[in-house]
């Protein structure tokens, strides 16, 4: 067992009762609380998968372009360059969808994938297949809301990146909450309690989640490389390297000798040599890494990577409740409302600061609400090199009302 940085109890408590269960279970820097298995957590299993492990957005993601744009193609001084950014934000909102449904400009979305004819839908209950199909087919190639996003960055060459957040959409929240409840002895469809529910994969409930599990991660992959291409094109640009990882996600890996179920809930795979692609925030820088390339097996950064089950953190993590930070109007019995300790100008403060061009985000994902990535990266003890810092200039989200049930 293998914890990175500081977390707060009931972080450290969640951890404990996933790890009780697991082989082994290690909880990244920018771990913070989750449906029964923090964010930020890995686990190993023997020939067992936990559904809320892996979580309700299956596949959540992050992909990021190399183009071969440069900074100075954006204009010869701070003016056109600004003139520039803000244009290209206004088109990528128009353009890409956020929050649910296909409803900006963009309709090439690759709706007729071959994705959708495979014979992993068979998991799916019959009487459930085709609307869950058709749902699919009219979210693929749409963001979401909450912290998912689509950013333009520059490199310390100059060189410009399109990356992007987000994963299966409604087809791996159903997929979830069709497989829990089934779990727990309901019919599909049935809202049940979250607890964690561990599947044998050897009997067919188990079997056929994992074969819908994998679908939703083939489908979050299209979705993000269809949308990251699409930006690169509205820039004009081509792509030169494509950096691409699930961080919701279960693989079978061999750890200490065993094949094992391994699930990273918001945590990035980073065996040696792997790359990754790493956000902050809307106002903070994000980066490209990759696994520490060791040559001796028996060095401490070796054994913390084992330690880590070859993972690493996804994001910076967040330290406040999207409640706390933009309080709420809803007005319960014995719940009044309640000012957030956020506001808006503190977000477009931080942000201007920086000089991004922000479209939509609420401010529960503002830069207040996250950790410093580089101190998050710090803690994760040298099992990973940093070999990009991406300096956001634009970023683009769901407006702060944009409805999502999908949002995380």
């Amino acid at each position: 067992m293998q914890i990175f940085g500081q977390h707060d109890e009931k972080t450290l408590i969640q951890f404990e009762s996933v790890r009780a269960n697991a082989v082994d279970a290690a909880l990244m820097a920018d771990g913070h609380v989750g449906y029964v298995m923090p964010i930020g957590g890995v686990a190993s299993y023997r020939d067992r998968i936990s559904v809320v492990g892996v979580g309700f957005d299956i596949a959540c993601g992050n992909a990021a372009i190399r183009t071969d744009l440069t900074f100075g193609s954006l204009g010869d001084d701070g003016e056109a360059r600004q003139r520039t950014l803000s244009a290209l934000a206004d088109e990528i909102s128009e353009t890409v969808s956020f929050g649910v449904g296909r409803k900006n400009r963009a309709d090439d979305a690759p709706t007729d994938h071959a994705l959708f004819e495979e014979e992993a839908w068979e998991a799916v209950p019959a009487t459930h297949r085709e609307a869950l199909r058709a749902k699919a087919r009219s979210q693929l190639g749409t963001v979401g809301s909450g912290n998912h996003y689509v950013d333009v960055f520059v490199d310390e060459t100059d060189a410009l990146w399109v990356g992007v957040h987000f994963g299966s959409r409604g087809l791996g929240h159903s997929i979830a909450s069709g497989f829990l409840a089934l779990g727990e002895g309901e019919a599909w469809g049935t809202q049940v309690r979250e607890r964690e529910v561990l599947l044998d994969l050897a009997a067919p409930l188990g079997h056929d989640y994992w074969q819908a599990m994998s679908l939703a991660g083939r489908y979050a992959y299209a979705g993000r490389e269809w949308v990251a291409r699409k930006v690169v094109r509205l820039m004009g640009g081509r792509e030169m390297e494509l950096v691409h990882n699930h961080h919701n996600f279960a693989w079978i890996e061999e750890h200490a000798g065993e094949s094992v179920v391994v699930i990273r809930k918001g945590a990035t795979p980073a065996f040696p040599g792997q790359l990754g692609f790493v956000g902050g925030s809307m106002g903070d820088d994000a980066v490209i890494v990759r696994g520490t390339q060791v040559i001796d097996a028996e060095s401490p950064v070796a054994e913390l990577q084992r330690a880590a089950l070859y993972s690493t953190v996804h994001g910076a993590g967040r330290v406040m409740s999207r409640t706390a930070a933009a309080g709420t109007r809803r007005r319960k019995p014995g719940r009044p409302s309640f000012r957030g300790a956020i506001s808006e100008g503190m977000m477009q403060a931080w942000v201007r600061e920086k000089g991004v061009v922000l479209r939509g985000g609420g401010v529960d994902e503002s830069p207040h609400v996250y950790r410093r990535l580089p101190a998050v990266l710090e803690a994760q003890g040298g099992t990973i090199d940093i070999l990009h810092t991406l300096r956001p200039l634009i970023a683009v989200m769901a407006g702060a009302r944009e409805f999502d049930p999908y949002k995380d």
